[in-house]
């Protein structure tokens, strides 16, 4: 590893004796350890701010072990069959496949014009600009924003993400696309190539390992992100039937079941994603 790649700064000063005192740190490590020192003392100060009248420790201790024992140690389904479990968690992954799928064909487009070395500056620029735009909004403000024109349900929950998943993609494969070796690219349009054979031929067969890992990546991301949305927007899927159990009918066994439901699929996509990595990136760590 060359020394500029190097996060911390060794800085060797020979004391009067011979001896070589070794000292680390740089000024970025100064002020990543001042931020750590700062935020955790706000968060002590935080407690010390509370309204604690009201509260008895004596009584909501035990109150709130009994209600993570009826949750977690005795799951069941009361508002609603297995069937319908099954359905609706069937609901939230497609609500999380459309806005990946989607996002991702549209996301490749514009991280064609995105990408610095395939598109002119001007047009690189205002791309990126457009996108980070999007992705400072989180996801749940342009799912609210989409429900007001299309109305509360599952169309405003997939236009949100859908949006959201686009700008997060055209960064991830605009990155990627500049990472292909130069020589390749000058090779193929000194050979006469147009445009797109340049993208087919050199660009495609590059990076086409990533654009899968940062998909799929997404896909779990909007897989949480329509769970949430299921109650928020109205998108139906077990998200809305988590809601309507801790909320409406307040049945902390149904709400037990629904949250390993959700965390069995989640275990289930992270063995998916963890193949897929050792499949196309063996001995190689992605994010």
């Amino acid at each position: 590893m060359e020394m500029n790649q190097v996060t911390t700064s060794i800085k060797m000063r020979r004391k009067r004796n011979g001896q070589i005192n070794i000292k680390s740190g740089n000024k970025i490590d100064l002020v990543v350890k001042s931020t750590i020192w700062i935020l955790s003392l706000l968060t002590i100060l935080a407690f010390f701010f509370f309204n604690y009248s009201g509260l008895q420790l004596e009584r909501a201790i035990p109150e709130t072990w009994h209600n993570l024992r009826v949750m977690f140690l005795e799951p069941a389904l009361n508002h609603f069959s297995w069937q319908e479990a099954a359905y609706q968690i069937g609901v939230t992954l497609g609500l999380g496949i459309l806005a990946t799928v989607f996002g991702a064909i549209i996301a490749f487009f514009l991280a064609l014009m995105a990408a610095e070395n395939l598109s002119k500056p001007w047009i690189s620029k205002t791309v990126r600009i457009f996108v980070a735009f999007v992705r400072a909004v989180p996801t749940v403000l342009w799912v609210l924003i989409f429900a007001i024109a299309a109305g509360l349900g599952s169309e405003a929950a997939v236009l949100g993400m859908l949006f959201h998943s686009v700008a997060y993609l055209v960064k991830a494969f605009s990155e990627a696309f500049e990472e292909v070796d130069a020589g390749i690219l000058e090779a193929l349009r000194a050979s006469g190539s147009k445009w797109w054979h340049v993208i087919v031929h050199g660009i495609l067969p590059s990076t086409f390992t990533y654009l899968l890992s940062w998909t799929f990546l997404r896909f779990e991301i909007n897989f949480s992100v329509a769970v949430a949305m299921g109650a928020a927007a109205g998108a139906g899927g077990i998200g809305f039937e988590l809601f309507m159990a801790s909320g409406f009918y307040f049945d902390l066994r149904e709400v037990g079941f629904i949250t390993y439901a959700i965390l069995l699929i989640a275990i289930i996509l992270e063995i998916m994603s963890t193949r897929l990595k050792n499949r196309y990136f063996p001995g190689q760590v992605t994010s």
